[in-house]
């Protein structure tokens, strides 16, 4: 059979989730508090997606299902030959969390006290070759994920976006993503009290994996925030700050649904196909680099655990190196050398 994802909201907000396959139902319900609501869609979603291309039932997959699963997953597209248009090769990013959902719920069921499967189907990686027997096996990572770059939106194309928003609410959202770098669901979940206009702060308590952290946000974003609130906002029992405008969901929370659903349209109309929420983030975090923002206080307002993740930046904005370079090498290698000899 085929599993479809069920799930149910209340008051805008996602509260459960399910296959009706035993075991992962349970598996998502532990998951519930564990995770970021955006996290727990996606885990169900890679269940969903694992089990309905394995066919079989939870306690019968083995470790030759999950290498399977992995090859057809990354198969090179099917092109159909009558529209020339086929579907696109999963990326390893994506592969390796669908692997960690199904890893995370083999964990889970070995914690039970009687567990229903013996070990965990999914393998940690790959042995190398000529380990010596007695000594533990060095293993090669079982997903490499390329580190890249991020990807960033330029200046005139967030002003041409913001020219399309017609509400306080919209553009206060965007404002947030490209002034302090907050992700969607930081924006989404800021309720009024998180809010300090005096010292230009937000108190973002809902960050990735349950980190809480202090944004500055500019004067700018305050602005159009309190047109949105004496202006627009409907009168509402919700504590967050930004809710449905119009229809039967007025005054209830935004979702991140209806958000995606106004960047797109509003992407259309400015024609800036390249612009999302994310690359919002990473253009002004690699803005706040670029004029002199310290690694340190830059990890702060991006809310990242490691300082690693936010040494990408340096890539990069280091406007600095980039000037160093190209007068060390001007002297090295002058332009007159470019001309052959006689």
């Amino acid at each position: 059979m085929a599993y479809q994802l069920q799930r149910e909201v209340h008051d805008g907000q996602l509260c459960r989730l399910w296959l009706n396959l035993r075991w992962v139902d349970e598996y998502l319900e532990f998951l519930h508090s564990r995770c970021r609501p955006n996290t727990w869609l996606n885990y169900a979603h890679d269940l969903k997606v694992f089990f309905n291309s394995v066919d079989k039932a939870v306690v019968e997959v083995t470790t030759a299902d999950v290498l399977h699963f992995m090859q057809s997953q990354t198969q090179p597209p099917v092109v159909d030959p009558q529209t020339a248009t086929g579907s696109k090769p999963m990326c390893q990013r994506t592969l390796k969390r669908r692997l960690c959902a199904v890893s995370g719920l083999y964990n889970y069921l070995l914690m039970a006290e009687d567990p229903p499967v013996k070990r965990n189907p999914v393998p940690t990686g790959l042995v190398l070759r000529g380990h010596l027997p007695g000594t533990a096996p060095r293993l090669n990572p079982l997903i490499r994920v390329p580190t890249t770059l991020p990807q960033l939106v330029s200046v005139e194309h967030i002003q041409q976006f913001l020219v399309t928003l017609h509400t306080y609410r919209d553009k206060a959202m965007l404002l947030l993503m490209v002034l302090a770098g907050l992700r969607k669901s930081e924006v989404l979940g800021l309720a009024l009290a998180d809010l300090d206009p005096l010292k230009r702060t937000v108190r973002v308590r809902q960050g990735k994996g349950g980190r809480e952290r202090i944004c500055c946000v500019s004067e700018l974003f305050f602005q159009v925030l309190e047109h949105y609130l004496h202006d627009e906002r409907p009168s509402s029992a919700t504590l967050q700050i930004f809710v449905v405008l119009k229809g039967p969901r007025r005054g209830q929370p935004l979702s991140v649904s209806g958000l995606n659903t106004i960047i797109t349209h509003h992407r259309r109309l400015a024609h800036t196909p390249e612009l999302t929420c994310h690359r919002l983030r990473h253009t002004c975090l690699t803005l706040l680099r670029e004029a002199g923002m310290s690694l340190e206080a830059l990890q702060q307002q991006a809310g990242h655990q490691s300082i690693n993740t936010t040494r990408v930046y340096l890539h990069l904005t280091n406007q600095a190196l980039r000037d160093e370079y190209f007068k060390v090498s001007e002297r090295l290698f002058p332009h007159s050398e470019a001309r052959p000899h006689a």
